[in-house]
């Protein structure tokens, strides 16, 4: 079952998908992964401490590295942050970068509002991106369109799966220099 953070990486780039899952011996880790994972953790510390004012909420209760899955939406993942309020479910993403939410991201956030609906059966009107380096969250709203890609995209995941067919590298090679996969994929200079 594919993750949500596949549906990042495949926006990214389908042929992550082709790695990790084809070829799942082939896994490096980066400084940038890792400096991310660590600016994460730190601020999880510190969103335990503060109030929901960030989000311009009053209440709600939130939750911390959630587990969820939908057997549905063929699709699973692990959100930073949850916030339960009474009549609503509202995803909260960590970006470790300086207040861009790039088309991965938004998506990623589509799925994680999808997938939150389903466990808590309260409806995801909207999610927030929380940009660590800023200290800010920038509201999203969960539209029909956004939720649309999410299904297209685990449907072109699960192809690649299943095909084991190694996709075309991205339009934008610029990707391509910054990829930990760069070295693997042998057509791309």
């Amino acid at each position: 079952m594919p993750t949500v953070s596949d549906l990042r990486q495949y926006l990214y780039c389908p042929r992550i998908i082709y790695y990790r899952y084809c070829l799942p011996q082939i896994r490096p880790v980066t400084y940038k992964m890792t400096a991310g994972k660590e600016a994460q953790d730190s601020e999880e510390q510190r969103e335990q401490r503060r109030s929901l004012r960030a989000y311009g909420l009053v209440d709600g209760e939130r939750y911390f590295n959630l587990d969820v899955e939908s057997e549905a939406w063929d699709l699973r993942g692990r959100l930073d942050v949850a916030i339960r309020r009474t009549a609503e479910a509202i995803p909260v993403e960590y970006k470790d970068s300086p207040g861009r939410a790039g088309p991965h991201v938004l998506l990623q956030l589509a799925a994680y509002g999808m997938l939150l609906e389903t466990t808590w059966q309260l409806p995801a009107q909207r999610g927030f991106i929380y940009f660590i380096p800023a200290r800010r969250a920038r509201e999203i709203a969960l539209t029909p369109e956004l939720r649309a890609q999410v299904h297209s995209a685990v449907s072109a995941i699960n192809a690649i799966i299943q095909t084991e067919f190694m996709p075309l590298p991205p339009a934008q090679r610029s990707k391509c220099a910054i990829c930990e996969f760069r070295r693997f994929c042998n057509d791309v200079l």
